[in-house]
């Protein structure tokens, strides 16, 4: 989470600690919620259909819902920004800025809605997140739990 330039105080007890304190274990239950509601779809006996979700995208009009959007179209930039200037700490700070903002969505909207057209465009909004906090942790060697 610092430039290598910076000194470090290793916090071993917040790097243990299961709370939003700790930026891994946030980021990682970020995934872990995401694979959450697709758990609850099949418990539902509901399908997701991506495709219908790309079409249907226009339906994400929540506040939270374009916030995500944005954030997730800074990713290239971010990731390329991070790699040239050997800065990992900016990907982290993205990956936890991504998380909270998918923790903030989770928290006041459902996902699993009648509209099977607003479901699905929110299902393959909150699947992109999935993976780019999965890419981004892998980047960092980091594991991506499906459940925590």
């Amino acid at each position: 989470m610092r430039k290598c330039e910076q000194h470090l105080d290793f916090d071993l007890d917040l790097a243990k600690s299961q709370s939003a304190d700790n930026p891994v274990y946030y980021i990682q239950y970020a995934h872990a919620r995401v694979c959450s509601v697709l758990r609850q779809l099949a418990e539902q006996n509901l399908q997701h259909n991506r495709s219908n979700g790309d079409t249907h995208l226009d339906k994400l009009t929540e506040p939270h819902e374009q916030a995500l959007l944005t954030t997730l179209t800074r990713y290239p930039e971010l990731l390329e920004s991070a790699a040239l200037n050997k800065e990992p700490h900016q990907l982290v700070h993205y990956l936890r800025e991504l998380a909270n903002e998918l923790h903030t969505y989770y928290n006041a909207h459902k996902f699993i809605v009648d509209d099977a057209d607003l479901r699905d465009a929110r299902l393959n909004l909150i699947l992109a997140v999935r993976q780019v906090i999965k890419n981004g942790l892998n980047l960092l060697g980091v594991s991506a739990p499906e459940s925590m």
